[in-house]
């Protein structure tokens, strides 16, 4: 698919010829920074700064507290008391990644959520998509790994259960488990490699990062009403949109300023408060936690893992079937990365001709509810795994699986959508109406 049709760099003095000749970066983020946007965009448009800030902070602080930490099971717990002790500032920066962190995680489920209510994914940005989703599996084994990296009771124990699952796994599980602990059991040589690899995502997410932002510049970003901008010819495309600099960019540091006034605010005054007391205590092969639970961004995955155990019949059938190949632990493994698959696979299991939710009223009333269930499922996720919380958990994991595999493919055939604008100006001009000459009264900015 073309470009947007826009105005292109064009170097004028001759050092700028002379450095666009032979390497156009300036050309480069000229193009990115001036790129033409759908002119209707609201706020729910406001996340991709977020996280470009987040993974930013991220790798900051990390490199900084990188070179304070020592990886050895001896040392661990006490480089972190050091770093917030005896370090300039260390107990500040350890609190903005700790942070940081979560925010990251706010950021990514509000991108996904508006991607999936807005129809984001559909053609022709499949692969933006599945970059995206790379991205957030990136960032979930980033954020694991982080979190052994204290060594205090509650990593030492999330270590234990989560590397536990790749065992679970049939003929190639155990080898799997022993090549990622480094040995039999979480120790050194987990701790170490577990460092390696904290240290080295970023990066990889950074790259990530780089390719799903020139996969949305090559297609376009979608906007609210899901209507294309129009490519025909410039005049009509400067119709549909509005260079991303000035309006985007002040819009968007906007909102980072009232994000961040919050965010500096939890650091400042509560920075303990999504941490589980556990983990200050340190890491004790000898004594196991009452209740293991992982960070609460990995909560509703974490409850669907155990959601599915050896009563439900859906895993007897499976085991069954199997000969016992697939047990309940194996079961909860399959169904824990099925539920981020299934999200993967969204574009090919929507088979709406809509894009945008916005005109689907069934499917308003059906995402809805897959809200309502995630937050369910982060809630269960922090419980007990005893009743009534296991079966709740069951319930809300089958809608999950049901809303992306059964309730979406369905919803397109069955589901009479609203009508849509012709254009983006159309939907724009229906918001804010045009300049009137008469009065002399101008129409608003353009965001909503």
């Amino acid at each position: 698919m073309a470009g947007i049709p826009h105005d292109h760099y064009e170097p004028k003095t001759g050092v700028e010829k002379w450095l666009h000749s032979r390497l156009p970066i300036v050309g480069l983020l000229y193009d990115t920074i001036m790129i033409p946007t759908p002119k209707n965009l609201n706020w729910m448009w406001i996340w991709g700064i977020v996280l470009t800030f987040c993974l930013v902070l991220q790798i900051a602080t990390g490199v900084i507290l990188a070179m304070h930490y020592t990886p050895h099971v001896d040392l661990a717990f006490a480089s972190i008391e050091h770093i917030m002790r005896d370090v300039n500032g260390g107990h500040f920066i350890r609190y903005l990644h700790m942070n940081g962190a979560s925010l990251f995680f706010v950021a990514v489920y509000a991108h996904i959520f508006r991607g999936l209510y807005y129809g984001s994914y559909k053609a022709p940005r499949e692969v933006t998509w599945i970059i995206g989703m790379l991205i957030y599996l990136c960032m979930m084994g980033t954020g694991f790994l982080g979190y052994v990296l204290p060594w205090g009771q509650m990593s030492f124990w999330g270590a234990t259960v989560i590397t536990g699952l790749f065992g679970a796994i049939p003929l190639v599980g155990e080898p799997i488990q022993t090549w990622l602990l480094g040995g039999p059991a979480v120790d050194n040589a987990t701790l170490n490699r577990f460092f390696s690899l904290h240290y080295l995502l970023p990066f990889v997410i950074a790259a990530l990062v780089a390719v799903h932002i020139w996969a949305f510049h090559t297609t376009g970003n979608n906007n609210p009403t899901g209507v294309e901008v129009r490519r025909a010819s410039k005049a009509e495309a400067e119709k549909d949109t509005v260079p991303f600099w000035p309006y985007y960019v002040i819009k968007d540091l906007f909102a980072l300023a009232l994000i961040m006034a919050v965010f500096f605010a939890i650091v400042g005054f509560m920075p303990n408060y999504l941490g589980h007391p556990d983990n200050y205590i340190e890491a004790n092969p000898l004594s196991t936690p009452a209740h293991i639970v992982p960070e609460w961004y990995f909560l509703p995955f974490y409850a669907i893992l155990r959601a599915f155990t050896s009563d439900v019949w859906l895993v007897q059938f499976a085991s069954f079937v199997t000969g016992g190949i697939i047990d309940a632990k194996f079961f909860g493994v399959l169904a824990m990365f099925g539920a981020i698959l299934v999200m993967a696979l969204v574009p090919w299991l929507d088979t709406s001709s809509v894009r945008s939710g916005k005109y689907r009223p069934m499917f308003k009333w059906w995402f809805g509810l897959l809200v309502i269930d995630f937050f369910a499922l982060m809630w269960l996720g922090a419980m007990p795994a005893e009743e009534p919380y296991a079966s709740f958990s069951l319930i809300a994991s089958a809608y999950w699986f049901a809303y992306f595999l059964i309730i979406l493919p369905l919803l397109g055939v069955i589901e009479k959508p609203l009508a849509q604008p012709d254009t983006i100006e159309a939907d724009f001009d229906a918001h804010y109406p045009p300049k009137d000459a008469a009065k002399g009264t101008a129409a608003p900015t353009p965001a909503e």
